[in-house]
């Protein structure tokens, strides 16, 4: 019986602190994208129309040739 004068006590701060971390995470914006991970697998990183395939040939136009001349 005494046991469960320290087990009540911690199960309720253990509830209220899951509690809180479940409103920090909505608040921080951890669940505001649920289905763009999910997709984001099934698409190739080379697809032009895909974000990182836009970004990725923006960083090639903006490189310069390092291309050599082919030696004789």
């Amino acid at each position: 019986m005494p046991a469960l004068y320290i087990l009540i006590p911690v199960a309720l701060v253990l509830v209220a602190f899951a509690i809180w971390l479940f409103f920090w995470a909505v608040d921080s914006g951890q669940y505001d994208d649920l289905d763009g991970p999910a997709h984001s697998i099934l698409f190739d990183d080379e697809d032009p129309m895909h974000k990182a395939g836009v970004s990725q040939a923006q960083k090639t136009e903006q490189a310069p040739d390092k291309q050599e001349a082919p030696r004789d």
